[in-house]
């Protein structure tokens, strides 16, 4: 490795290899050649003069690529597209003639950014699936365990921890529903010609509509697509590439809310990443147990949704059939979104196989804030045995504000139920009161919520998904 340039940290720390090579120049250049090959055949089915011996050249040389002399010949001719046709052509001399017939650059660098973003879709697809297998039997293992539920970060009505699991698979089938629907959605370019209208194919085909689109129709086929784009100009819209980055962008939302809702309850004591056996939390502290896998969630979380800026305003401001500000710009943004979707799902892999629960300090929690869940039970108790409602509530807004004060202002105990009990207008014992005050009384029905969503949800979710669970991630870092 290289000390003397910048090298990505995807490379080096965060993104799997698998992806890295999805994105590499060697998967792109294989792509072209199979894209000319996929040309070759169709121009031939369609009557061309391209022989048998030809392809069949081509075919010998898809996957050798001569790197030293594409380089070279970019360096004079300044043209990627065209340096590899020549090196290519000086592999496949008897074919060198055909190689790339009435195609534009676009043919090989439009369709394999379709290809390629496929492939890293399909990466995505597997690891989320694999996230949401893990959450789904943690948040059955959990369903019924009382915790502080938290709106505007205060202590709310309960819930169970399985229940809050089902809010981070939610949003997360919610991602896979969208991942699903761009996978199905691509198309390739095909071989439209360079502002779109096929001319140069009319010429070669002697206008025949059928047979150009005949050769389309083979391409796709060949590199395993239904479709292809209906109308374009030189290029697909990028607003498939938005698209796409749009729904990594969802990935990277619902990695963020899942990371910051666990530092909140690392803080709280409640709940835990795992933390390896010689991991050191921090370099002056040694007692402490920092997050700082779900604080990588979140910064690398933060990149992508940022990044997908580059698609929008990428597809805003394309010109006419074409323009090349494009190029620079997507070749990073597109591959570096992947790239960090691919190391958030493998951070949450991580993450999720092995959260650490602390089951006594969230029933420590949920019994400190517990009296004041349970004086609208204690009211309507004392309704029943003829209070008057609205004397009672008053009382225990009273009393509800001296406890507060007392573990706010001087640090003591909660001693609402004390003053309850010592209010005669409640006619309530404290073994009443205790009765009353067991946390799973007050989850609502949030373990029955859980089954329902797992079984109805994600269990065919993941059952039907055609993908093999139970992957893991090693982190470098």
């Amino acid at each position: 490795m290289s000390h003397d340039s910048y090298i990505s940290p995807f490379s080096t720390r965060y993104a799997s290899k698998e992806m890295q090579y999805i994105f590499s120049e060697d998967n792109k250049f294989k792509t072209w050649r199979k894209l000319w090959i996929a040309l070759a055949k169709a121009e031939q089915q369609q009557g061309l003069n391209i022989t048998d011996s030809q392809i069949a050249q081509l075919e010998a040389h898809a996957e050798d690529i001569n790197y030293d002399d594409a380089i070279r010949r970019e360096k004079e001719c300044r043209h990627d597209v065209m340096s590899h046709v020549y090196a290519y052509g000086l592999q496949c001399p008897e074919a060198a003639g055909i190689i790339h017939l009435g195609a534009t650059s676009c043919y090989v660098g439009d369709n394999t950014d379709v290809v390629v973003m496929r492939q890293g879709l399909q990466v995505v697809r597997r690891k989320l699936l694999n996230v949401m297998k893990l959450l789904a039997d943690f948040a059955e293992k959990y369903k019924a365990l009382p915790c502080l539920g938290y709106t505007h970060l205060q202590a709310a009505q309960l819930t169970t921890v399985g229940k809050r699991a089902t809010l981070w698979l939610n949003e997360l089938h919610m991602d896979l529903e969208e991942i699903d629907h761009r996978i199905a959605s691509l198309a390739l370019l095909g071989s439209k010609g360079t502002t779109g209208t096929q001319a140069s194919f009319m010429e070669l085909f002697h206008g025949d509509s059928g047979k150009i689109k005949a050769v389309e129709a083979s391409i796709a086929r060949a590199m395993g697509f239904d479709r292809v784009v209906p109308v374009s100009g030189q290029t697909y819209s990028r607003k498939m590439d938005y698209q796409v980055v749009t729904a990594l962008s969802g990935v990277a939302q619902t990695a963020s809310k899942f990371a910051y809702d666990m530092r909140l309850l690392a803080s709280y004591k409640e709940m835990e990443e795992p933390f390896g056996k010689s991991q050191i939390g921090s370099s002056a502290m040694p007692y402490k147990r920092n997050p700082m896998r779900c604080e990588r969630i979140n910064a690398l979380s933060r990149y992508v949704m940022v990044d997908s800026l580059n698609t929008a305003i990428t597809a805003g401001t394309q010109l006419f059939e074409r323009t090349l500000d494009d190029s620079a710009n997507k070749r990073i943004a597109v591959a570096e979104a992947f790239l960090g979707v691919d190391a958030i799902l493998n951070i949450m892999m991580n993450v999720c196989d092995g959260l650490v629960v602390y089951e006594k300090v969230i029933r420590a929690r949920v019994m400190n804030e517990l009296p004041f869940m349970a004086t609208e039970n204690i009211m309507m108790d004392a309704v029943k045995k003829g209070g008057n409602r609205q004397e009672l509530h008053e009382k225990l807004r009273v009393h509800s504000q001296a406890a507060a004060r007392v573990v706010k202002e001087e640090g003591g105990q909660n001693d609402l139920i004390d003053r309850i009990c010592q209010d005669e207008a409640f006619m309530v014992t404290r073994e009443e009161i205790e009765a009353i005050l067991r946390p799973e009384a007050f989850t609502g029905r949030s373990a029955q919520q859980v089954d329902e969503y797992l079984n109805e949800i994600i269990r065919p979710a993941l059952e039907n998904s055609g993908e093999t669970l139970g992957e893991a991630a090693d982190l470098s870092v």
